[in-house]
Parts: structure tokens; C-alpha cells; sequence
């Protein structure tokens, strides 16, 4: 099951991406927003991410303008791994390297076409398991336990 998160910003590319995956035959949650009207993007982007951190999911996937304050507000909540990505190779690199278990993307950064690229490259790249991509995931992990 993957978390979806977006404001009004990333409204539009998300209805882009949940049709997508709608495609590809792929369960998600949709934690908001449901229209363009303006609202504030660490609601949505947290409420996926405490998705993603109690196991009710396994990723997610958030969107704003810019990918950038949604993927701070992700990245808050111990275990939460999210890559702010604006093309494949990033999406692909933030998987194998970082183990990241959720996915940023800016509205005005990408198109429809690129978005589903990224997504597809995000859901199907496996984290590598190398021995120094293990060591800093756990470092990473080690000093986020005063996060929430």
C-alpha cells in the first residue's frame, strides 16, 4: 500500500499519479488534499508519512510545488526516508543508496510524463544492500531518535 500526500500545489500531478498507479493495479491511500483550494502542506505530507512509519503502509509518495517543504515535513518522523527526486536517475539513486521509503516531487519541477517515470523507477528499484549504503541508512536512523 502506498501513502499519497499533496497540497493544493501538487494537486493536479497527483490525480496524474494515482491514475497511474490506478494502471499499474497498485493500493494507495489518499491522505489529501482533495481540491485546489489552499491549504498547508505539512498536514498532508505528515499524515502520509505517519502512514509510512506505523507500517500501515509500505511507501509513500508526497507532492507540493516545489517537493521541497513537503519532504521536510516528511522527513520529521523517525524511520522516514524521503528523497525529493526531479528525475529518474535521482529516484533511482535515492532507492538504491538511501533506502528511502518515500518519494518528493515538485509540481513545477516535472511534468505528468516524468512524474509516472519517477514513480515507476521509485516503486520497482531495490535498495542494494551494500555494505556503506547499510552503514549510513543506520546513521541516519541512529541520530533521528529525538524525531518524532
Amino acid at each position: 500500500m502506498i501513502a499519497l500526500g499533496c497540497d493544493h500545489g501538487g494537486y493536479d500531478l497527483m490525480q496524474s499519479v494515482k491514475a497511474f498507479l490506478d494502471e499499474k493495479g497498485l493500493e494507495y491511500k489518499d491522505f489529501g488534499t482533495y481540491s485546489k483550494d489552499s491549504c498547508d502542506y505539512p498536514v498532508f505530507g505528515q499524515a502520509a508519512a505517519k502512514a509510512v512509519q506505523s507500517g500501515e503502509c509500505d511507501r509513500g509518495i508526497v507532492i507540493c510545488s516545489t517537493g521541497i517543504g513537503i519532504s521536510i515535513a516528511a522527513n520529521r518522523f523517525k524511520g522516514i526516508r524521503c528523497g525529493l527526486c526531479h528525475d529518474v536517475m535521482t529516484a533511482r539513486l535515492t532507492r538504491e543508496h538511501n533506502n528511502a521509503n518515500m518519494l518528493a516531487m515538485g509540481a513545477k519541477c516535472v511534468d505528468e510524463k516524468l512524474a509516472r517515470e519517477i514513480v515507476k523507477t521509485f516503486l520497482e528499484t531495490e535498495f542494494s544492500n551494500g555494505e556503506r549504503h547499510i552503514r549510513r541508512v543506520e546513521l541516519i536512523d541512529k541520530y533521528s531518535d529525538d524525531i518524532v
